[in-house]
């Protein structure tokens, strides 16, 4: 049954007439009474009773008249649908992070800005650390990702630092280090070095605290490291417990504020943390593509999108549960 058919059907119910409903459609009547008697018997009813003023629906045509309005108007929808997801106004970008990518306070402003501009793309937001982002966007499972250094680099998959920030040594808040009169004093690398260091294990992030242990080995110290994790969250915690120091982004410092003291580095010209987006080369998803463009976009932008947070100084003693300032879902294990 073509759509032309109950378009015809459904103006000739409308007009009354065969007549005026040809007008109407700009053919002539006969064709049009050939099409209607074509359909009343593909349907096997009679459609309209015929009377010398025109024409008037049978009980049958008037179910079939709600039934062909409601078809018309479903593909009506359908090609409006189709049309918005052509124009990538419409449909799902998936997208990853690693916890210290989402703590830059430069996504949760892309994420709004995206929103914004894409209001009716559903976007599914997950956790993971850098080498199962990387392996997640390789299989298809995600459209882009935020992370820091790279784990491995897959053929098909596009790597960019987007942002670049320094590092920060992260100290217990009752450390002797913190307690420096010269609060905010760089520290030198041989004073992290012959501290207790929690690292995050080279699978989650390799690049980050290779650059540290070989800068170390460079000019020979021996970093002792007490503890790697999988996260920098986790990271975070055993600094927050008195465990040992670490290095992190700036954009992390405020973490544990209550708990966690965080210094510049004297050698922050030679350890740095990227932002790096990773996509698909071939994606075939046009709101995933406008989504890494406006990212492309914004980070071109810095005077607008600060690549670190300013060091928050230890507070006075506050409620604890202070919250990272990007909420994701941990991603199913």
């Amino acid at each position: 049954m073509e759509t032309r058919a109950l378009r015809y059907f459904l103006a000739v119910a409308q007009a009354g007439h065969m007549t005026r409903a040809a007008e109407q459609l700009g053919i002539q009547q006969p064709p049009l009474s050939v099409q209607i008697k074509a359909l009343e018997r593909q349907l096997g009813m009679t459609l309209f009773r015929r009377h010398p003023r025109g024409v008037a629906l049978t009980e049958a045509g008037r179910a079939f008249q709600a039934e062909a309005q409601r078809l018309l108007d479903d593909m009506a929808a359908m090609r409006e649908r189709m049309a918005r997801l052509a124009r990538g106004e419409a449909g799902r970008v998936a997208v990853g992070f690693t916890s210290s990518a989402a703590a830059h306070r430069f996504v949760p402003q892309a994420l709004r800005a995206f929103r914004r501009s894409h209001p009716d793309v559903e976007l599914q937001i997950s956790e993971n650390n850098a080498a199962e982002l990387t392996e997640a966007l390789a299989a298809g499972r995600l459209h882009a990702g935020l992370l820091r250094m790279p784990v491995a680099q897959p053929p098909g998959l596009v790597f960019e630092t987007l942002l670049r920030e320094p590092m920060r040594a992260a100290l217990p808040i009752d450390h002797p280090l913190a307690a420096s009169p010269a609060e905010q004093a760089a520290l030198p690398l041989a004073a992290l070095c012959a501290e207790p260091l929690i690292l995050v294990r080279r699978a989650g992030a390799p690049g980050l605290y290779a650059e540290l242990l070989s800068l170390a080995h460079a000019r020979g110290l021996r970093p002792q490291v007490v503890a790697e994790v999988e996260r920098m969250m986790t990271n975070l915690n055993l600094v927050a417990a008195g465990v040992g120091l670490s290095v992190v982004p700036a954009s992390m410092a405020g973490v544990h504020a209550h708990a966690i003291a965080y210094l510049p580095l004297a050698d922050a010209a030679a350890l740095d943390a990227p932002l790096t987006l990773v996509s698909r080369a071939e994606e075939d998803n046009l709101p995933a593509r406008h989504f890494t463009a406006l990212l492309r976009e914004m980070a071109a932008q810095p005077e607008e999108v600060p690549t670190a947070q300013a060091p928050v100084p230890p507070p006075s003693p506050a409620p604890r549960g202070r919250t990272t300032p990007l909420a994701t879902r941990k991603a199913a294990r």
